[in-house]
C-alpha cells in the first residue's frame, strides 16, 4: 500500500516547552487516520507542522513522497484541511461562501460544480442561506466542503466534533465515513475523543506529551478480546528491562513510575504472571483493564502540557 504521507522523527521545540519529541508516523491511501491524544498532547502542533503553518524544530515531513519544504506549493494543493472551527463569512450564503474560496484558490468550477460540492457535505438545500444562521455542525460541514473545492487526495481534520451536539457529532462522523468509502479520500481525523476514533478510523495514533505511545491496526487496537494489564513492581525501571529481554517484549506498551502496562489477550494472564515469577520481577498487583476508555487513559497521562497552539 502507497505511504500517502511520512513523518520522520519530528520535533517542535517552544523555548523550554518540547510539544511534539521525536515523532514517526506513516499514513497510507485510502486510510481514516485517527490521530488520538488528550487535549494538550500535541496534535494541533503537529498538523501545524503537516501543513508548513509552524516549522519544525528537528525532523522530516514527505507527503506524496516529496519533501514538504522543497516541493510546498505543490503538495498544498492536493491537501485539504479544517483546523479547529472554520473561518467563514456569516453573512454570505453557503454558496457564496463556497465560490468566494473556490476563487481565492485559483480553482474555476460552473454553479452546477459548487451545488454538488454542497450536496457532498449535506448541504444543498442549504445552499443560498446565510452561514449566520447555521448551527455550528453546518458550519463545520461547510468548512470541509471548502477544504474539498480543489478535489484534495489527503484531507486533515483537526477536532472536527469540537463544540457540536451530538446529532451534530454524528453529521459529521457519517461525513468522515462517505468521504472514505464514497469519494475514496484519504483523511487524518485529530481528536481526543476515543469513541468518535474508534468509530471511523481505519488505523490509529495515540500520542501523549508529543510522543507516539502506539500505532496500529483500529480493528487490534481496539480488539474486545485484548485486554490491557497494568503492573506494578518494587522497581518499575529494572521489571521493565527484564520483560524486554522476555517474549512479552512486543507486547509492552508503556512504563512510567506508578505502574508497567502490557496488552496481552486476556486468556495468556496466567501465563504472564508465571514469567513475572521466573524473571524474578518483585510483582507488587496485576490489575487488567477491560474497556477502550480504561486503555485509552491508562496510555495516556493525565497531566498533559499546554498545547500551545491549541484553544
Amino acid at each position: 500500500m502507497q505511504a500517502i504521507l511520512q513523518v520522520h522523527h519530528l520535533t517542535k521545540q517552544f523555548k523550554n516547552l518540547t510539544a511534539v519529541q521525536d515523532l514517526s508516523f506513516s499514513v497510507y491511501e485510502g486510510d481514516v487516520y485517527g490521530f488520538l491524544g488528550q487535549n494538550g498532547a500535541g496534535k494541533s502542533t503537529t498538523i501545524r507542522m503537516l501543513l508548513t503553518l509552524i516549522k519544525p524544530t528537528e525532523g522530516r515531513i514527505e507527503i506524496f513522497g516529496e519533501d514538504l519544504p522543497t516541493h510546498r506549493n505543490s503538495i498544498l494543493r492536493r491537501v485539504g484541511a479544517v483546523i479547529e472551527k472554520p473561518d467563514v463569512y456569516k453573512y454570505l450564503s453557503a454558496f457564496e461562501n463556497l465560490k468566494l474560496f473556490a476563487r481565492l484558490s485559483g480553482v474555476k468550477l460552473s454553479d452546477q460544480a459548487l451545488l454538488e460540492q454542497l450536496d457532498k457535505v449535506g448541504l444543498a438545500n442549504r445552499a443560498k442561506d446565510t452561514v449566520k444562521t447555521f448551527s455550528q455542525g453546518m458550519k463545520q460541514r461547510l468548512g470541509i466542503a471548502i477544504a474539498l473545492v480543489h478535489d484534495p487526495k489527503l484531507i486533515i481534520l483537526d477536532e472536527p466534533t469540537n463544540g457540536l451536539d451530538p446529532q451534530g457529532i454524528a453529521d459529521i462522523r457519517n461525513l468522515i465515513l462517505h468521504l472514505s468509502r464514497d469519494l475514496k479520500k484519504t483523511l487524518i481525523v485529530s481528536s481526543h475523543l476515543l469513541n468518535e476514533i474508534e468509530q471511523v478510523a481505519t488505523r490509529v495514533l495515540i500520542i501523549d506529551k508529543g510522543k507516539k505511545i502506539i500505532e496500529g491496526n483500529a480493528a487490534e487496537l481496539f480488539d474486545p478480546a485484548q485486554t490491557l494489564v497494568a503492573l506494578q513492581t518494587l522497581d518499575n525501571d529494572l521489571s521493565f528491562a527484564r520483560l524486554q529481554e522476555s517474549r512479552w517484549k512486543n507486547q509492552l506498551i508503556k512504563r512510567d513510575d506508578s505502574a508497567i502496562l502490557i496488552k496481552i489477550d486476556r486468556l495468556q494472564i496466567p501465563e504472564l504472571h508465571k514469567d513475572l515469577a521466573a524473571l524474578d520481577i518483585p510483582l507488587l498487583s496485576m490489575q487488567p483493564r477491560h474497556s477502550l476508555e480504561d486503555y485509552f487513559l491508562q496510555v495516556t497521562s493525565g497531566n498533559q502540557h499546554v498545547d500551545t497552539y491549541s484553544n
